[in-house]
């Protein structure tokens, strides 16, 4: 099912365009896992998102897009929000990303389509075809089995995953309602621009900045700061002009095979037995839910 805005269909376009945020985005739980050993999760996502809004302006002035940053003011609220969203899910993500492993959490946030289904049914008044409630059961179990087995340990990392998760379905449904009319460049751009501002505010308010820590940490967080919030994004919400969202869903839900191998090969950290089986049953109920989804 797509959502109700003018797009241009081009299929091909669009998979492409998928496949290459979902690696890029997919990068996200390794670089930050990395420079998390070093920055607390406030100064992070402050400085994440900050980076990222500084990278999308110079790809804003290199691609001569400056005019159409000034926006029509219907739109001005739906970026502000988007923003916001975008602040609270990298401080939940990252906050959770420090209790959890990197491969666990990027099965958690398998749910993330589940919800921005949920969210269109809530908001846009659509149908909820009942096939799609077979693969949401069978996420939410696999959900369990993956906690349930380490609940002391990351029962508060899972719960902020799936709080990320839903902030994170709030933004993809902002985007792909606005693509019709902003440049995806200019999308990302509002959305890491008042996102940085937002955790900034929220960050010096708390007092909780700590900026000396080694130059390691600082390179992952650059570096992952450029492929995932800004170029993994900025290819996402492109490839939502020529796909529908479900679609592009479906590629992004692969990410766990990317994080899976990586997590181990760069980080050495691997999922404990009853997470890998209780993820692995979250993915197929994700595959499961954008094949049905159209």
């Amino acid at each position: 099912m797509s959502l109700d805005i003018h797009t241009q269909s081009n299929p091909r376009k669009g998979f492409l365009l998928s496949l290459a945020a979902t690696v890029l985005m997919s990068s996200n739980w390794l670089t930050a896992k990395y420079a998390l050993r070093g920055f607390d999760p406030w100064t992070f996502s402050m400085l994440w998102t900050s980076a990222a809004a500084v990278y999308v302006f110079i790809i804003v002035l290199i691609t001569g897009r400056v005019r159409k940053v000034v926006l029509p003011r219907r739109s001005l609220p739906a970026m502000i929000y988007l923003g916001l969203f975008t602040a609270a899910a990298m401080i939940l993500q990252w906050a959770s990303l420090s209790m959890i492993g990197p491969a666990f959490q990027s099965f958690l946030f398998r749910f993330a389509p589940l919800l921005t289904i949920l969210l269109a049914v809530i908001f846009l008044r659509e149908a909820l075809p009942l096939r799609l409630i077979l693969p949401g059961v069978v996420m939410i179990a696999g959900g369990l089995i993956s906690a349930v087995a380490r609940w002391d340990i990351v029962a508060l990392g899972t719960a902020l995953a799936l709080l990320a998760c839903f902030a994170t379905a709030v933004q993809r449904l902002i985007a792909k309602k606005k693509v019709s009319e902003l440049h995806p460049t200019i999308i990302v751009f509002y959305r890491v621009l008042i996102g940085a501002a937002a955790t900034s505010l929220l960050v010096l308010v708390t007092g909780k900045t700590n900026f000396n820590v080694q130059g390691k940490y600082w390179a992952a967080m650059l570096l992952g700061a450029f492929m995932g919030p800004c170029m993994g994004h900025l290819l996402m919400f492109q490839s939502f002009f020529y796909w529908d969202l479900s679609r592009s869903s479906m590629i992004l839900t692969a990410q766990p095979l990317i994080v899976l191998p990586l997590a181990y090969l760069v980080l050495g950290q691997f999922p404990a037995p009853m997470e890998l089986v209780g993820g692995i049953i979250i993915l197929a109920g994700a595959f499961w839910l954008v094949l049905v989804y159209r």
